[in-house]
């Protein structure tokens, strides 16, 4: 009788969490009720307390599901089976959902905040007159370094890399467009080459940088860039502004020859179903209180240049972040490239990468 119990007992527990399972799958994949909006975001992309004020401001409810990569973000809303409001590709990414169909086109009439927008940031190559998204956020690739190993202002340059006295203390990202692309930089190409000559001078530099590399990391860049792991790393703008928030003795740097300008933005995928919700959100975000509040809790750059101005002095001041123009004009944004050179690209970095 006891093993019977046990066992009716555990039959209820296994049926109790496939229910419980079934309704956490549902809100994953997208409540298909009429007052929800299924966002599918960046991890910590967006601040919470915004979440919150959105909900109590319209009634409806946000579902948050994240991705760690444009690619997996992809690959999920093309297989289907999802019911995604928004999500937030970066530039590139725009350009091959659009190519692929995966994306409606905005219904400007419904949109209230875009003159809020700066003209910089809008109208680029990946999405020509914004049919298809809104900027969210913009940033750059660029080099950190601590002044208690590194005097402060000396480094300037992608090629300083590669100095002998750098040996085994320098942290990469680890993001093949971005590590191909900064050799590339340096040596005077663009970071969209399909040039296989080109390609591959880029990987044999970068073989010559391997000595000079500690490690090739994801998100533990930051943790070992804040507690003095090393001297240098090459990181994105806002995971830069997070470190230096930690560690005073960082610093950010985007080289004086260029380095990568990237966007991230709104986008309504086809497996769109709220789209009174999808407006409501976009309009939300559009305005310019919300979008500083985001920008502050984030730490990367907003392209609403109205929030731009409700920023505290020493953010709008901060040239590591909102560079002037000059250095923006040197900046490259990543263009969609075939899927041949895509694996080009990544096959080359991953030869490079297996030297750790």
């Amino acid at each position: 009788m006891k093993r019977l119990l046990i066992a009716i007992t555990s039959l209820l527990i296994i049926c109790a969490g496939l229910a419980f399972g079934s309704n956490e799958l549902q809100k994953t994949t997208g409540d298909t009720g009429s007052k929800v909006l299924n966002l599918y975001n960046w991890g910590d992309y967006i601040d919470p307390s915004l979440i919150t004020k959105f909900q109590k401001e319209t009634g409806y409810h946000v579902n948050v599901e994240t991705f760690d990569s444009n690619e997996a973000m992809y690959t999920k809303i093309k297989q289907g089976g999802t019911n995604y409001d928004l999500t937030v590709p970066s530039d590139y990414m725009v350009q091959k959902m659009k190519q692929d169909k995966l994306l409606i086109p905005l219904d400007k009439s419904q949109l209230t905040g875009i003159s809020n927008y700066g003209q910089d940031y809008m109208n680029k190559t990946f999405d020509p007159g914004n049919k298809y998204s809104l900027p969210y956020f913009w940033g750059t690739l660029g080099i950190i370094y601590n002044d208690k190993y590194i005097k402060k202002g000396s480094i300037a340059h992608w090629n300083q890399l590669w100095d002998k006295k750098y040996k085994n203390r320098i942290m990469l990202i680890d993001s093949a467009r971005d590590i191909m692309g900064l050799s590339l930089i340096s040596m005077g190409k663009s970071v969209n080459t399909t040039n296989t000559a080109d390609l591959k001078a880029a990987k044999r530099k970068l073989d010559k940088l391997a000595p000079n590399v500690k490690a090739v990391v994801a998100d533990e860049i930051k943790m070992y860039m804040a507690e003095g792991e090393a001297p240098l790393a090459v990181d994105w703008s806002g995971e830069a502004a997070e470190m230096m928030s930690q560690n005073s003795h960082l610093h950010y740097v985007v080289p004086t020859e260029g380095s990568n300008m990237w966007f991230d933005n709104l986008v309504i995928p086809k497996t769109a179903k709220h789209f009174t919700a999808i407006y409501k959100f976009l309009n939300f975000m559009s305005e310019p209180e919300n979008a500083a509040k985001n920008a502050e809790y984030i730490g990367y750059s907003t392209p609403n240049t109205k929030a731009f101005k409700l920023l505290p002095k020493q953010i709008q001041t901060d040239k590591q972040f909102y560079p002037d123009q000059q250095v923006i004009d040197r900046l490259q944004v990543y263009k969609n490239l075939s899927q041949q050179k895509v694996e080009q690209y990544n096959d080359l970095y991953l030869e490079f990468k297996m030297k750790h």
